[in-house]
């Protein structure tokens, strides 16, 4: 479960990265997903 769960989070976060490197999350004025994610990492990282 902890392994279909991390899975996840790199997948979303690999697609937020497209989206953002493309210019959809800034046309959709969603960047706060990039922050959402750079956050993100620090528990992440620790758990491991």
């Amino acid at each position: 479960m902890a392994l279909m769960i991390y899975l996840l989070y790199y997948v979303f976060a690999i697609v937020a990265l497209f989206f953002h490197f493309t210019g959809h999350l800034e046309r959709w004025g969603m960047e706060w997903v990039i922050f959402v994610l750079a956050l993100s990492v620090f528990p992440v990282v620790l758990y491991l």
